[in-house]
């Protein structure tokens, strides 16, 4: 890549979270030339494409950095010749989230938007568009690296890297946060902490806690069982059981609570569902006030509130992400990548969520071996759930669909397991052309 002139393009580029990735492309400017970002959404989304793209623009003007902000509904202009795709799209907006929550509380399942039937619903939907998009960067784009935060994260990139030829990392702000909680509870600069992390997206589980460079997990354990809670925007915080947490002796994403918490979740999601909406009903809002904020032709700046939508830290991932790989930095991420006998419990061609080392070549994880029995079942019967999900999605297989929701642990039987499906199906019809 020659220097000052990387093209960038974002497909959903009229989300909320857009001005995150605006600013860290800002912050960087020095060691990422960045000279055109494509901001590039569908006919429905314009609207918040033009909001979104207005403020871009202001911002890199306040910065006075030569970065070129276009605004465009071409997926393949966007596309043509990019050094970077980054995928941030969600297929059917924030309503299809919201039935994704309501159809499994329904059946007295856990309704999320990336965990259990809600996941698998969403995935359903993304993977024939991501399908898509890849097809287009093979096209026109061979050598551009796809940056995926399009979540499930874990099982799109594990979709694209399993039926297309495209290079892609995947990438989500939960590992950040959980190294950014440390840090606030020890009151010390995130730069100070590492964690290792073990596992898969949105079920990744901090095996070992350093502080500059000491061993700290013990320790922190037993803050997180003294009643220290670390939890996201976007997830209810229940307090850990101690004695729960001590025998678990690792750092639990805040996903973790809907399976080790199950009941207690479940009951706050009911009690939410019937009183303030479901956490997309939430988001809906949340997003109204955002975009009435953006329009604002003096805003030229991202705004505070922006944190509240569950994001934080998401333009410093996938910034720093790309400035590693264009600059050959040899640094070290937590992504989503092929998992390459890296965690021995897990088939080579399924992708994992850990640390890797970053160069111009990509990501190479780090070597785990086998992991504690205290988290390898959890971990192989949600991977078996995701490798069904994605053979459903590609091929539009109702029998794989069926399995997949019958094995996840917040399934209850397979009774219910065709219930739900049946209704996700029947309620996304629109965006399912593969069960046709």
């Amino acid at each position: 890549m020659s220097k000052k002139d990387l093209k960038i393009a974002v497909i959903g580029g009229g989300s909320s979270y857009t001005p995150e990735l605006i600013e860290g492309f800002i912050k960087r400017y020095e060691e990422l030339p960045v000279r055109d970002i494509y901001l590039m959404d569908i006919e429905e989304g314009k609207e918040k494409l033009e909001i979104v793209g207005g403020l871009a623009k202001r911002m890199v003007e306040k910065a006075g950095v030569g970065i070129n902000i276009h605004l465009t509904l071409d997926r393949r202009e966007a596309i043509k010749d990019a050094d970077f795709v980054v995928t941030q799209f969600r297929v059917g907006g924030i309503d299809a989230r919201i039935r994704d929550e309501k159809i499994p509380l329904k059946y007295d399942v856990i309704g999320q938007e990336t965990t259990g039937p809600g996941g698998f619903a969403k995935a359903q939907r993304t993977i024939p568009v991501i399908l898509d998009v890849c097809k287009d960067i093979e096209e026109l784009a061979p050598n551009a690296w796809l940056i995926n935060f399009t979540n499930p994260a874990g099982v799109i990139t594990e979709t694209i890297l399993k039926h297309t030829n495209v290079k892609a990392i995947g990438l989500c702000n939960v590992p950040i946060g959980m190294v950014h909680g440390v840090a606030k509870m020890l009151e010390v600069d995130s730069k100070r902490v590492y964690i290792d992390f073990a596992g898969l997206n949105h079920l990744v589980w901090g095996t070992h806690i350093y502080l500059d460079g000491e061993d700290i997990t013990e320790k922190l354990i037993d803050s997180f069982a003294g009643g220290k809670s670390l939890s996201m925007k976007n997830i209810p915080e229940l307090p850990w059981d101690p004695e729960f947490i001590k025998s678990l002796g690792m750092y639990p994403c805040p996903y973790h609570r809907y399976y080790y918490l199950t009941d207690q979740m479940l009951k706050e999601q009911k009690k939410e569902a019937a009183t303030v909406g479901t956490r997309g009903e939430v988001v809906k809002k949340l997003e109204k006030e955002l975009f009435e904020l953006y329009k604002d032709p003096n805003l030229n700046v991202k705004p505070p509130q922006l944190e509240k939508r569950g994001g934080a830290h998401y333009s410093d991932a996938a910034c720093s992400l790309i400035s590693s790989i264009y600059n050959d930095k040899k640094d070290i991420h937590v992504v989503n990548v092929r998992n390459n006998g890296t965690i021995a419990d897990l088939p080579d061609d399924v992708v994992i969520e850990t640390n890797a080392v970053v160069d111009k070549n990509g990501a190479h994880p780090i070597t785990i071996g086998h992991v504690s029995p205290k988290i390898r079942g959890l971990m192989q019967v949600v991977k078996a759930y995701e490798e069904l999900t994605i053979e459903a999605g590609v091929r539009g297989d109702y029998y794989a669909a069926l399995q997949a929701l019958t094995i996840h642990p917040l399934v209850p039987s397979a009774t219910i397991a065709k219930k739900i499906l049946d209704d996700i199906i029947e309620q996304n019809k629109e965006y399912l052309p593969q069960y046709k």
